[in-house]
Formats: C-alpha cells, structure tokens, sequence
C-alpha cells in the first residue's frame, strides 16, 4: 500500500492526545539534557540476519519486542525531527493494524520497539512492513537516504514475561549504553500506552 502525498496526521485516527502528551513530554526531557548528543558514536555489535518464526502466525493480542536498525547503522536519531517524522510513522501503520506501541526507544542507530495486538486481528507482519515501509519512503523525501536495513529482530513475549518490566529495558537503553545517567534525561523514549511518568515511575518498583 503506497503511502500518500501528504504527511500523515495523528490526529485523523483519534491519536492527538496520546501524541500531544508524548511530543510534549519531549519537549520537557529535551531541555533539561544538554549534554546526551555529545555522545552518540558509540560501538555496534553486528548479528545474523534473523527470520520470522515458521509456525507462528503473527495474528492476534501478541506482544512483541522488536528492532529495527538504520542502514549501515548510520547514526540518524540524534535529531528531533528525524525521530519525530519516523515516530509518526510508525504510530500510523500501527492504527491501521490494531497494535498498540507500548514502548520505544529510538537510539542513534536503532529503533526498540514493544508491541500489542489490540484485537484478534491484529497483525504484526503487517504492521512490521507498513512502519518500515511508511517511514522509510518519508525519510527518503526528506532527507534523500536510506532509513533501514532490509532485515529487524523480533522476539514474541512470553506469557510470563510481564508487560512493565520489558518497557523499562527498552526504556533503559540510553543509560545503559552511557548516553544519559537517568532515564527521564534521554528525549526519544516514551509510550502510547502509558502515561510517561507513570511509565518512568513504574521504573523504581521492579
């Protein structure tokens, strides 16, 4: 499905408020942390390309980790609106699939993802080509480079893995990796599911 002429809005599918809060919350984290930039070249580690499962369908309220890496592993997401046009993206193929974005985290050079399917329905396949597909012909028209690599990693939750502690991991990512010394410092991490603070809160208690 070929993406339209126009950027798409968030808005148009009922999104504004939960993006609104997100987009703000940036704007808090951002100016209180001066000093993260400095630090986005950072090391990799390459791994095989990895396959989707053969006898998993991929249909229904799964939950998913999932990430995707840039081409190259070129260093894009230390600027607001690199991120904020690929976000964009992503939360309009996951409307459109039923998936709630649980969790993100975009590092300078991958993208972390946790994810649900909302409904019986709900396919994650297809929600994995729409974002990388959406995001990737508005990052080529914007910027003339290519956003992905072809292949993501993608792990299916186990039913007893709880929801709360895979967010945190994916949310401690940055202070992990040295680019922040607190969480709430790193601007392109949130949720669409969770209310940031409450998800940043839910930090301490695990």
């Amino acid at each position: 499905m070929p993406p339209p002429d126009d950027m798409w809005d968030p808005a148009s599918a009922g999104l504004c408020a939960i993006y609104s809060h997100v987009g703000s919350g940036f704007s808090r984290i951002v100016r209180g942390t001066p000093n993260w930039r400095g630090r986005c070249s950072f090391g990799r580690v390459l791994r095989p390309h990895p396959q989707h499962l053969a006898n998993f369908p991929y249909i229904g309220k799964h939950r998913y980790s999932l990430r995707f890496c840039t081409n190259r592993r070129a260093r894009v997401f230390c600027e607001a609106k690199r991120v904020t046009l690929v976000l964009s993206q992503i939360v309009r193929a996951a409307s459109e699939c039923d998936i709630a974005v649980v969790a993100y985290c975009f590092m300078p050079d991958h993208l972390h993802l946790l994810v649900q399917g909302q409904t019986d329905s709900s396919d994650c396949k297809r929600f994995i080509a729409r974002a990388k597909q959406y995001s990737g012909f508005y990052y080529w028209r914007e910027f003339g480079q290519q956003l992905w690599q072809r292949y993501g990693f993608e792990r299916v939750l186990r039913e007893d893995e709880t929801t709360e502690v895979v967010a945190r991991y994916i949310v401690e990512n940055p202070m992990r990796a040295g680019l922040v010394e607190r969480v709430d410092e790193y601007p392109y991490m949130g949720s669409f599911v969770y209310d940031l603070n409450t998800l940043l809160a839910s930090i301490q208690h695990f």
